[in-house]
């Protein structure tokens, strides 16, 4: 089985998680990727938000260092999910997704084209007119606005 590392970013603005709809795969989905060579989780999830919104961001976790500087502690994802990826130019694979909660580190302006802020209660009950969100997006985006929203 092929599989390949991505890291994912559930960015919380003002209480509601962004997604966009991805074309290739046709869900509504936030922003995320493969991990590159030489990169480490934290870096990738980071990269990707800003490579798809523009947005500067940083992961929020309740992770506990272990008090030492090296080797270099990682923060850990939230999740970690195995997906099944049916892509009709690389053929069927795997990601090995981990999921991080993150929120900007300026709130914009604006948000960026061909995103769409979601709150918590639009999550709960799936009520967005002709969207349909995956149950583990919602499941995920509504922790993240949870524990986010706590902090």
């Amino acid at each position: 089985m092929n599989r390949h590392f991505t890291a994912t970013g559930y960015v919380v603005i003002n209480n509601s998680i962004l997604l966009h709809f991805h074309p290739k795969v046709k869900m509504w989905l936030p922003p995320g990727g493969h991990i590159e060579k030489n990169e480490d989780p934290n870096q990738a999830v980071i990269r990707e938000i800003y490579e798809e919104t523009s947005i500067e961001t940083e992961i929020v976790s309740d992770y506990i260092s272990l008090g030492f500087d090296y080797p270099k502690p990682i923060i850990p994802p939230e999740h970690i999910l195995i997906e099944d990826i049916n892509d009709p130019v690389q053929g069927f694979h795997q990601h090995i997704d981990l999921i991080y909660y993150c929120k900007p580190t300026k709130i914009p302006d604006k948000l960026p084209e061909e995103w769409i802020a979601i709150d918590q209660s639009q999550l709960l009950n799936n009520s967005l007119n002709d969207i349909a969100i995956t149950k583990d997006v919602r499941k995920i985006g509504v922790c993240a606005i949870e524990k986010i929203t706590k902090l």
